[in-house]
């Protein structure tokens, strides 16, 4: 069986009624239009913070709402980006008061969106601002790289910081902070489940496919030998664009595609670590695991974010999500 997903609009909607059975204490589904608020809504006058994307990269967004993260999350049709209408009802059901931030990855329409939904909200009386994930170095040029694994990683500091009683204005400036100090890669294997029209030919053995994007768009095929030369081939271009140099402290981040097991993730994840012990970068802190996926593609991507004290007291404080809480 190529998938349990028959009906994708009819699946998406009884995996959210799923989720909200599984999770009653932390989330609450609306539908028609579709989005996950906190059960437990955040404090009058708390700036709030919401985040969209295409299903089929769960955990992201939905699986981020609560304490300390996302205020609500819109789940958009496989691999497409929420409408306005979503966006907007998320925003009137958690408004605060005080403002909203949408974490958004940079794609068009995901853009467009916000955009529309800031124009909207500004003529209610309501400040809303963007801030933009675009951490992809196998874009060439910055400005139009796509959002990568640093969207999850950008959701926890402005959930984080919205949480502690920051301003609009603040939360916005830490973002982008995390958001600039962060970059990604990610590489595919044979193994996936994307949808048929996505298909790409199957690869050689020995051979990956370096710098896809998470909706099935290409990256170079390129042939190794073995997992040093992958790691190299991928975490090369990441240290080198920002640039990550000796001494710098790092959160590190190994999210699978989906297709790929847990002991093949913390096997890659030791090979970056001694990468980077090698360069004296510091890894601070880490995650491993299915953290923003491809439905079930093989491979992973790596992010890695500079960290500050203040990122690291960010990242730190507490949080309760279906996904991340400590």
């Amino acid at each position: 069986m190529h998938s349990f997903v028959n009906k994708p609009g009819d699946s998406i909607a009884r995996s959210l009624a799923g989720m909200a059975a599984c999770y009653p204490h932390l989330l609450r589904v609306h539908f028609d239009p579709d989005f996950v608020q906190r059960t437990q809504p955040g404090r009058a006058g708390k700036v709030v913070v919401i985040s969209g994307s295409g299903s089929g990269h769960e955990p992201l967004p939905t699986g981020y709402v609560g304490l300390g993260m996302l205020d609500a999350a819109c789940p958009g049709p496989i691999f497409t980006s929420p409408t306005p209408d979503q966006l907007l009802a998320a925003t009137h059901a958690v408004e605060q008061g005080a403002g909203v931030v949408y974490i958004v990855k940079n794609y068009a329409g995901a853009v467009f969106n916000a955009e529309i939904c800031a124009e909207e909200l500004s003529r209610q009386g309501i400040c809303a601002r963007q801030v933009l994930v675009h951490d992809d170095v196998a874009i060439p040029d910055i400005f139009n790289r796509r959002g990568l694994g640093a969207a999850p990683i950008v959701i926890r500091i402005a959930g984080a910081a919205a949480e502690e009683g920051r301003t609009l204005e603040q939360v916005v400036v830490v973002s982008e902070r995390a958001a600039h100090n962060a970059r990604s890669m990610g590489f595919a294997t044979n193994i996936e489940t994307l949808p048929r029209s996505l298909h790409a030919l199957p690869l050689d053995d020995h051979t990956i496919e370096l710098g896809v994007g998470i909706h099935g768009e290409p990256g170079v095929e390129q042939r190794v030998d073995g997992i040093v030369e992958i790691v190299k081939r991928l975490m090369q271009p990441i240290v080198d664009d920002l640039p990550y140099c000796a001494g710098d402290r790092v959160l590190l981040l190994v999210s699978g595609l989906g297709g790929t097991p847990p002991l093949e993730l913390f096997l890659f994840f030791q090979y970056i670590h001694e990468f980077l012990e090698e360069r004296r970068i510091v890894v601070q802190r880490s995650l491993v695991g299915n953290y923003l996926t491809s439905l079930g593609r093989g491979g992973c991507t790596v992010t890695l974010l500079r960290l500050d004290e203040e990122l690291l007291g960010l990242w730190d404080s507490p949080v309760h999500t279906p996904t991340l809480h400590w």
